[in-house]
């Protein structure tokens, strides 16, 4: 794709949409200082064509950070990075958006929601072993993620949780549901 004023590359062969790839891009430009609250992003028009995109693919990026308060736009005048940088919950409703168009991805291709949890589990165990996430005391203290419930016992200890309730002569979603009722 040509290259534009924004440091921005896409990937058309990506599993992500062109939209989402362009919308992270611009929040982590944002997040890391590049854009500063006030700063003018380029128009919707002009990334389109500076990055080689249909236009609607732009806009839908825009709507999307709109909606969730990292940029404002005035008519006639432009689009504005907001005044107070993204704060922890506008990084958690981008996570949640892009959590929602995985699974959806996921089901589109006929995956359960079981599998579906597999995959993201094993995803992050696979991650944790490569370099566990900063700031993430979970992690470090080897607590336990349960993702819902009665989802069978996933966890990040994964195997370990299935061969400790099969030792202990009990289903892993027991062992789960039975430490919390104990308040283990």
């Amino acid at each position: 794709m040509k290259k534009s004023k924004v440091p921005i590359e896409l990937d058309p062969r990506s599993d992500l949409p062109l939209w989402v790839q362009l919308r992270k891009r611009l929040v982590h430009l944002i997040n890391i200082g590049h854009y500063r609250p006030g700063d003018q992003l380029p128009t919707v028009r002009g990334l389109a064509s500076g990055l080689s995109i249909n236009y609607n693919t732009v806009n839908k990026a825009y709507l999307s950070m709109i909606h969730d308060g990292f940029i404002t736009s005035t008519q006639g005048r432009g689009v504005f990075v907001s005044a107070s940088e993204a704060s922890d919950e506008e990084q958690m409703l981008e996570a949640d958006a892009l959590m929602r168009d995985f699974i959806e991805a996921c089901r589109d291709l006929g995956l359960t929601t079981w599998d579906i949890r597999k995959l993201l589990m094993r995803q992050l165990r696979q991650l944790e072993t490569q370099r566990p996430l900063e700031g993430d005391e979970e992690a470090e203290s080897g607590a336990e993620l349960t993702i819902g419930q009665g989802d069978k016992g996933v966890s990040t200890a994964g195997q370990e949780s299935r061969t400790t309730a099969r030792s202990a002569g009990t289903k892993p979603d027991e062992e789960t549901t039975g430490s919390r009722a104990r308040g283990a």
